[in-house]
C-alpha cells in the first residue's frame, strides 16, 4: 500500500449483483459465520433495506464496521439505532451504539487483521493492519463502527 491512493467506494452494477448473489447464500445459512444480512429502515423512505455485512465477534463484544464509509446503511443506523441481522433461519433484533474514534481504533485494527477482509476492504483503509492505534483513530471518522449493545434472537 505504498504511495497508493485510498480507494473510494462506488456502488456499481457488478457490486449490486455480487451483493444479491452473496445475500442468497447468507439467507439460507450457506456462508462463513461472520456474514449476516443487515436490514435497516430507510431514513427518508421508510422502506426496509438489506445488505450483506461482516460482523466482528471479538473479546470486547460484537461490532458492525463500515469499511466503505458512511454508506446508506450507516446513515440509516445513525437515525434509528436498531436493525436486524439475519443468517440462515435466525434473526437478531439488534440495538447499536456508534463508537468514538478512540473506542473504534482497536476494533478497526482487529477488523482489518482478518485475511479475507483485508483482501476485500484493505484498499479502502489508509492504515495497514500492523499500524498503531493512533493511525486507526485518525481514520475512524471515515469508517464508522457500531457496537451491538443488545440483541434478541428468534428462529424463523
Amino acid at each position: 500500500m505504498v504511495n497508493e491512493p485510498t480507494k473510494r467506494f462506488q456502488m456499481t452494477r457488478v457490486r449490486r449483483t455480487a451483493n444479491a448473489f452473496v445475500s442468497g447464500f447468507v439467507k439460507y445459512g450457506v456462508c462463513p459465520p461472520d456474514l449476516h444480512l443487515l436490514t435497516t429502515r430507510g431514513r427518508t423512505s421508510g422502506f426496509l433495506r438489506t445488505t450483506p455485512v461482516s460482523v466482528l465477534d471479538s473479546d470486547r463484544g460484537r461490532y458492525l464496521v463500515a469499511p466503505y464509509g458512511a454508506v446508506d446503511w450507516v446513515r440509516n443506523l445513525r437515525k434509528d439505532g436498531f436493525a436486524t441481522l439475519r443468517q440462515g433461519g435466525w434473526i437478531e433484533l439488534a440495538i447499536v451504539r456508534e463508537l468514538d474514534a478512540d473506542e473504534a481504533a482497536p476494533v478497526l485494527r482487529e477488523y482489518l487483521d482478518h485475511p479475507s477482509r483485508a483482501f476485500v476492504v484493505g484498499p479502502y483503509f489508509e492504515a495497514p493492519p500492523e499500524a498503531p492505534d493512533e493511525a486507526f483513530a485518525a481514520e475512524a471518522h471515515r469508517h464508522p463502527v457500531f457496537e451491538i449493545v443488545r440483541t434478541t434472537t428468534i428462529r424463523i
